[in-house]
C-alpha cells in the first residue's frame, strides 16, 4: 500500500508542477505559492474532521509538535518558492529533474542517522550528484549577436538545486522527527498554514498586490492547491506504512511526469548532454530505491 501510495504522490505532485508553470507566469511566483498554499490549507481546514482530527496539535502535548510543523512549513515554504521561481525563468524539463535529485541528500541524513546504505543505494547516489552536474553545466543557445557564438543558460537550475536541498531535509525530518510528533495529516495542515503565512507575509513587504486571480489562473490555483495537498496526505501516509527513503524516492519521481508534460505539451528543447544528465538522474533514483 505504501508504495501505491508514493506512485499516486508523484503523479499528483507531477501534474501540479505542470500546472505552476503557466500560473507563476500568469500571476507570478508568490502569488502562485500563496493561493496554492492557502487553498490547501482551507480544504485541509474542512476535511480534518473526517481526517483523523488535530491529533498532536490538540492533545495537550504542548508547543513540540507546533514547533516541528512550522519548522516543515518552512522548509517546505523555501523549497516550494525556489521550484516555481525556477519553474517561471527556467525550463521545467531541466529545473524538474534537478529538484527530483532531493532523495540523495535524504538518504545520506538517513545513513548519518544510522540506517545502513547498501552498494546499490551508494551508486545511486553517485549517478545522481553526476546527472545534477551534467544537467546543471547549462545548455548552449546561440547568443543575440553572432549565430555561430554560444553561452550558457542557466536560468533556474541554481533555484531548481536549492529546492532539492529544501526538500531532501523536509523528507527526512518528516519521516523520522515531524510525522511521529505531529501526525501524517496534521503535518500538512502545519505546512500549508506556516507556507502561507510566510508567503503573505513576503508579498505584504514586497508591496506586491493581493488581489484575487481571475479567469483560468483561479483554476489553476484551485487545482494545484488541491493535488499538491492530497500528494502531501499521500506522501506522508506512505511514511508511516514504508521506509522513509522509499517513499521520497518515488515521490520524487514527479520529476519524470513534469518532464513528459513538458515534452508533449510544450515542446522544449533540450540539448543532448542534459537529456543524458536527466536519464542519469533517473537512474540513480532508481537504484537508490533498490
Amino acid at each position: 500500500m505504501g508504495i501505491l501510495l508514493g506512485l499516486i504522490t508523484a503523479l499528483t505532485w507531477g501534474g501540479a508542477d505542470f500546472v505552476a508553470r503557466f500560473s507563476t507566469h500568469r500571476i507570478g511566483t508568490l502569488r502562485t505559492m500563496f493561493y496554492m498554499q492557502f487553498i490547501g490549507f482551507l480544504l485541509l481546514t474542512i476535511s480534518m474532521h473526517w481526517l483523523g482530527g488535530w491529533g498532536h496539535l490538540a492533545d495537550g502535548s504542548g508547543w513540540q509538535p507546533w514547533a516541528w510543523g512550522f519548522l516543515a512549513g518552512l522548509l517546505n515554504a523555501c523549497g516550494t518558492l525556489s521550484l516555481y521561481r525556477a519553474f517561471e525563468i527556467g525550463k521545467m524539463a531541466v529545473v524538474a529533474p534537478l529538484s527530483a535529485s532531493y532523495p540523495a541528500l535524504t538518504l545520506i541524513l538517513s545513513w548519518l542517522g544510522g540506517d545502513h546504505l547498501s552498494s546499490a543505494r551508494v551508486g545511486g547516489m553517485a549517478l545522481i550528484l553526476c546527472g545534477v552536474a551534467v544537467v546543471a553545466g547549462g545548455e548552449h543557445v546561440p547568443s543575440e549577436n553572432s549565430a555561430p557564438q554560444a553561452r550558457t543558460n542557466t536560468r533556474g537550475i541554481g533555484l531548481a538545486i536549492v529546492a532539492a536541498l529544501g526538500f531532501g531535509v523536509l523528507f527526512w525530518l518528516l519521516g523520522v522527527r515531524i510525522i511521529p510528533r505531529v501526525g501524517a495529516i496534521q503535518a500538512v495542515w502545519m505546512i500549508r498554514l506556516t507556507s502561507s503565512l510566510l508567503a503573505a507575509s513576503v508579498i505584504f513587504s514586497a508591496a506586491q498586490p493581493m488581489r484575487l486571480p481571475r479567469g483560468s489562473a483561479r483554476w489553476m490555483a484551485l487545482g494545484m492547491g488541491m493535488f499538491d495537498t492530497l500528494a502531501f496526505v499521500f506522501s506522508n501516509r506512505g511514511m508511516q506504512l514504508e521506509h522513509v527513503a522509499v517513499i521520497s524516492v518515488l515521490g520524487s519521481l514527479y520529476g519524470a511526469v513534469t518532464v513528459g508534460l513538458a515534452a508533449i505539451f510544450l515542446r522544449e528543447h533540450i540539448s543532448r548532454w542534459q537529456w543524458i544528465g536527466i536519464a542519469t538522474i533517473f537512474a540513480g533514483i532508481f537504484l537508490i530505491s533498490r
